[in-house]
């Protein structure tokens, strides 16, 4: 659920567009924007880790940290990502792919610092996905929903052969899952799910 403070006004947005910085030498570096084509946040994936670290900014500058997702264990199909607010260190949750599912079918899990599911992440049609595992040239679809089934936000991968884009709509004001955790997730299709095919 969201939390009782106030998010900073970056996480207010409804809708992010989520896209790969190209020509970047080491690490992964992205740049989330708003419906009006304004930066909201900068995330930097740190190079030559062997656990995953994604640090996400205000600003390119990387003036104010406000995230950090970072996974525990060396690299593997079924990672969990700790997500943190680098603000205030308070943990927010984790975000975990199923990774024998993902084979088929690309599936995410939201959870809770209690190691409780609130909600999962999956690709929206099966044809689609397998297509998209050998022909690059199919954009994924992807439905965020609750624990109780409920739809939260819908991803989307806009066609680019050249540039990695990822629109997310988030359904209504208040989502049962953290706003953060949901821009987290848009950052990890972004940094983690093509390479893995």
């Amino acid at each position: 659920m969201e939390t009782a403070k106030k998010l900073h006004p970056a996480f207010q947005h409804n809708y992010y567009l989520f896209r790969r910085k190209v020509f970047k030498m080491f690490g992964g570096a992205f740049h989330m924007y708003d419906e009006s084509g304004n930066l909201l946040f900068y995330s930097k994936q740190k190079a030559f880790k062997l656990r995953e670290d994604f640090r996400v900014y205000s600003d390119e500058r990387q003036t104010e940290e406000l995230l950090t997702i970072k996974t525990p264990q060396i690299l593997d199909f079924g990672a969990t990502y700790n997500v943190q607010d680098a603000a205030t260190s308070e943990a927010i949750g984790a975000i975990r792919r199923k990774g024998l599912k993902s084979i088929i079918k690309d599936e995410w899990i939201f959870l809770s610092n209690e190691g409780q599911e609130i909600g999962k992440l999956t690709e929206s049609s099966i044809l689609r996905a397998l297509l998209s595992r050998y022909i690059n040239l199919v954009p994924q679809k992807y439905v965020i929903s609750s624990a109780d089934g409920r739809e939260v936000a819908k991803i989307e991968q806009h066609f680019n052969p050249f540039v990695l884009k990822y629109s997310m709509t988030i359904a209504e004001p208040s989502p049962p899952i953290d706003r953060r955790l949901l821009i987290s997730s848009g950052i990890l299709l972004a940094g983690i799910e093509r390479r893995q095919w």
